[in-house]
């Protein structure tokens, strides 16, 4: 299990945060105790995304010969 800094505050009525260590995961609640599993949740989706972003891929290079005619007419 890993852990991380909170840094919250209260913003209108609401408490938002963020985890100093990993850029980008921001969450709120209307309580402390619903910022915490807001933020897991935030932080969950993200290192989700980027498992699925790191799969190893496949690459082919392919070669165009011409544009279809309707093609060249909208790039000009």
């Amino acid at each position: 299990m890993a852990a991380f800094t909170l840094d919250y505050w209260i913003d209108d009525g609401w408490y938002v945060g963020k985890l100093r260590e990993v850029p980008g995961i921001f969450s709120q609640g209307k309580t402390l105790d619903e910022l915490k599993p807001n933020i897991e949740d935030a932080l969950e989706l993200v290192l989700e995304a980027e498992f699925l972003c790191c799969r190893p891929m496949q690459s082919r290079r392919i070669a165009f010969n011409s544009c279809p005619e309707s093609s060249r007419r909208r790039l000009r």
